[in-house]
């Protein structure tokens, strides 16, 4: 269990603890009474006049709202929403347009004077989603489920990587590291299956968490909930989660790959639209964060290396707004570095340091290689030969002297299947279609009409008119 102790939250309801922990790699201390459905505006944490704001851009983009569309569209509660429209309406800037028998069919629209403030302030940000929650709700929510407190058993591995074909000493390296909080760094030739083996530690990640659509900080809004990372979670995973700011998803798992940038670790602020997209980091809180391919992006690997010792050393990342504000966000992953390079080419000791393991992913076994093969087969339906596979092994790779990566079954196999295929064959695993695929993938030039012996010792003519 970590040691770290919870935040106390400014927001009501979310720093209550559960004493109890689960099992496995579940093991964690999960809130009892968490991120309560706020009753009025104070319980937000979000200053009255944002809210007021944000109903004004609301109503002035979608026309005349009800209060239920307003409930939905902002995932507020009725008496937020209640005494904030109270207060539009002393003000002169919304007036009731119908009443009907339901609380939820009351119908707003802006007067003049509110027409004018919510187009003033929608140039200043176009955001119109559901409420922010506060900055200090965020980083306490954060320290409750903190992924520093999950730990992963030798017996979870196991049951998460049973399918798994390689070396299991490598699996218990790299997640003894995660589990003390420590990165780790997997190296060594492209098509090994560091991404693979990288991407398949976030399956240990078990748990639902709290992601907030965007947070409040300083007078801006900063978007952090997104569809294509944030998974949902199964229904009820949070049952005490009530406040819809908030959206019950699984742990994230966050990669960044050669197109990263320093700038891309930085808020994006978006000029038209007035408000901020968090980074790939920020959304990957409680989560697994995989920086993929280190070395091939386009700034130099010790100016990203660098970027990453505070966070690594204190937990925590440093942000500034356009305004010049500055404040600081939870860092709480599990990182996980992926590179071609070893560790004595990055040279960048202060970094290396840092990292629980280093850890090599080469070339798989024979036996290992035959195992991955036969699965891939398996998969796609294709029957092996007699002999074929010794003649891929013999003929090919070690006359070749090339190495059992993991990548070539599959890549091999799916030249194979298509060009049987585009013949009209029925995909099969012989010597000859083996040896095309090869050519094929490798891009080396074979002669036409060159005779090949098989592993049987009987020739061929392979390629000729092929």
């Amino acid at each position: 269990m970590d040691q770290h102790s919870t935040q106390q939250s400014k927001a009501e309801g979310t720093t209550c603890l559960d004493d109890s922990a689960a099992t496995g790699a579940d093991r964690a201390q999960t809130p009892a009474l968490p991120l309560r459905a706020p009753r009025t505006v104070a319980d937000t944490g979000l200053p009255a006049l944002f809210i007021a704001h944000l109903l004004l851009k609301s109503i002035l983009q979608n026309g005349k709202s009800s209060l239920g569309d307003l409930i939905a569209r902002h995932c507020l509660t009725a008496a937020v929403l209640d005494e904030t429209i109270g207060f539009l309406v002393r003000e002169h800037l919304v007036e009731i347009a119908h009443r009907g028998a339901a609380d939820v069919d009351m119908h707003l629209r802006l007067t003049e004077g509110g027409r004018e403030l919510a187009a003033h302030e929608a140039r200043r940000s176009t955001y119109c989603g559901p409420a922010p929650v506060s900055l200090e709700a965020y980083m306490s929510v954060i320290g409750a489920y903190s992924v520093k407190r999950i730990h992963v058993a030798q017996s979870d591995v196991r049951a998460a990587f049973a399918d798994f074909i390689g070396d299991m000493s490598l699996l218990d390296s790299a997640v003894a590291a995660l589990n003390a909080g420590r990165p780790v760094m997997l190296y060594g030739p492209a098509g090994s299956g560091k991404t693979y083996l990288a991407e398949r530690l976030g399956s240990l990640l078990r748990g639902a968490v709290p992601v907030p659509y965007a947070l409040y900080v300083a007078g801006d809004v900063i978007q952090l909930h997104d569809p294509l990372i944030h998974k949902d979670a199964e229904p009820g995973a949070l049952p005490a989660a009530t406040d819809r700011r908030w959206r019950v998803c699984e742990r994230p798992m966050v990669m960044s790959g050669g197109e990263l940038t320093l700038a891309m670790l930085d808020l994006q602020y978006n000029a038209n639209s007035g408000f901020y997209q968090a980074p790939p980091h920020m959304k990957a809180n409680m989560g697994l964060y995989v920086v993929d391919d280190l070395g091939r992006q386009r700034v130099a690997p010790g100016e990203l290396l660098n970027r990453w010792i505070t966070p690594l050393d204190r937990g925590v990342d440093q942000f500034a707004l356009q305004s010049g504000a500055r404040f600081v966000s939870a860092f709480d992953v599990w990182p996980v570095f992926s590179t071609n390079l070893t560790p004595a080419e990055l040279n960048d000791n202060a970094f290396l340091r840092r990292l629980g393991s280093k850890i090599h992913i080469g070339a798989l076994s024979a036996e290992d290689y035959r195992r991955l093969f036969e699965t891939q087969c398996a998969a796609l339906g294709i029957e092996i030969a007699p002999g074929a596979f010794e003649y891929l092994l013999h003929q090919l790779h070690l006359r070749n002297r090339t190495p059992f990566l993991a990548c070539y079954p599959a890549d091999l196999l799916g030249v194979l299947r298509s060009f049987a295929l585009y013949h009209g064959d029925v995909p099969a695993v012989t010597e000859y279609q083996l040896t095309h695929a090869w050519h094929s993938y490798f891009g080396s030039a074979p002669e036409l009409d060159q005779t090949y012996s098989s592993h049987s010792g009987q020739s061929d003519k392979r390629f000729a008119g092929a």
